[in-house]
């Protein structure tokens, strides 16, 4: 058997010893653009051994959510629905920004991840938080840079 066309797939077993933690700040960043980079941490496509189907234990503490911002100019319209007769509301990002600033990177996040078992459980690896601190300084989590992303 030739060792050559053999293609390697990593175990859950190898994701599970090394967790990964990284910290980014969301200061007057644009949403979209720190939602891929987010979407592709979580997915694991930032390292060597990505495997579609395999959580890869990587998390995501986004800080000062509350100053990101909007290429589109501030006209984005976010819905909700309670299901019930008359129950459309509809909030603008300024409006959202004001009341629930963790919420925009959420939607956003959660809209770029797969829409399957795996995905719900990378986005509970997503920690938002609206001003500099967080409780996850234990972690040791690494910064990571977007210097590119405005």
């Amino acid at each position: 058997m030739d060792k050559m066309n053999n293609t390697y797939f990593p175990d859950n077993k190898y994701y599970e010893a090394q967790p990964t933690w990284y910290l980014i700040d969301a200061k007057n960043k644009n949403v979209g653009r720190i939602a891929t980079a987010i979407a592709r941490i979580l997915i694991g496509k930032n390292k060597s051994s990505y495997t579609p189907y395999i959580n890869t234990k990587n998390h995501v503490i986004i800080t000062n959510s509350k100053y990101v911002i909007m290429s589109s100019g501030d006209e984005k319209i976010y819905f909700r629905n309670s299901r019930r007769p008359g129950g459309l509301k509809k909030e603008s990002f300024n409006q959202l920004k004001l009341r629930l600033p963790n919420r925009i990177i959420e939607h956003a996040v959660k809209g770029m991840l797969p829409k399957n078992r795996l995905g719900r459980i990378l986005f509970n690896n997503l920690k938002v938080y609206s001003g500099d601190y967080h409780p996850h300084s234990a972690q040791t989590p690494i910064e990571y840079k977007l210097d590119k992303i405005k």
